[in-house]
């Protein structure tokens, strides 16, 4: 869930393989609440990755390691996923602001034809990559801003969590609005953010997630998925 900064530079700094075993490192893998056989790298608290990853580039301003957790939006459509995996069988699937490639993950597992995720943080493509092979299964990276193009050619968009600060928002709704347009499946998972776009989209499901205290204000939050209207049509609002 990277936004668009100065983490674009992080690669020409650190090696993949260093930010692999930096992941490693910092994390540890544990199955995820109300996702069945799915198992993720991720840390324990915010403030050592966040150190450790600040050291590693040399950037003491270095944003939040959003890889590092399952955020709330992501969880709700993996949960959705695993009750409707017609959403994804079959499908090429881009997971956009992926972190640490969850959905995507989640995607491939219930029958998607290939799955990339999407995430301008360097770091974020060796959290995917140990967490695909952790899930036996391949997920594809673009590690390049998206937002400054078209969307790209695919059967389902997923966005999880891309709601938390007006500026990206503002982005990825138009973004979001194309890519329904020319008939992309858009789903979009969030825990009520901000800037949530609620008139734009049409919302599918509900549930309640267990996240972190790290990060939010309490560790169960209830996160909805909603679509993004567009041809084709969507299923019944709840």
């Amino acid at each position: 869930m990277a936004t668009h900064d100065d983490r674009s530079d992080l690669p020409r700094r650190v090696p993949l393989s260093h930010r692999r075993a930096l992941v490693a490192r910092y994390t540890r893998l544990r199955p995820m609440v109300g996702i069945a056989n799915v198992r993720l790298h991720l840390a324990d608290e915010a403030s050592e990755v966040w150190q450790a990853t600040a050291a590693a580039t040399g950037v003491s301003s270095v944003p939040i390691p959003f890889w590092a957790f399952a955020w709330a939006g992501g969880l709700a459509i993996a949960r959705y996923i695993q009750e409707h995996p017609e959403e994804v069988g079959d499908k090429c699937v881009v997971d956009f602001a992926t972190g640490s490639g969850l959905c995507a993950i989640v995607a491939i597992r219930h029958g998607a034809a290939m799955a990339i995720g999407v995430d301008i943080d360097p770091f974020a493509e060796a959290a995917v990559a140990l967490n695909a092979r952790a899930n036996g299964v391949r997920v594809g990276f673009i590690g390049r801003d998206l937002l400054d193009e078209e969307p790209p050619d695919a059967d389902l968009l997923l966005a999880g969590d891309t709601w938390y600060e007006g500026p990206l928002a503002d982005r990825v709704l138009p973004w979001l609005r194309r890519a329904a347009a020319k008939g992309t499946r858009v789903l979009v998972g969030d825990p009520g953010r901000r800037f949530l776009p609620a008139g734009d989209l049409q919302a599918l499901a509900a549930y309640e997630v267990t996240t972190t205290t790290q990060l939010e204000d309490r560790a169960v939050l209830r996160a909805r998925v909603f679509t993004m209207p567009g041809p084709g049509g969507g299923h019944s609002e709840i």
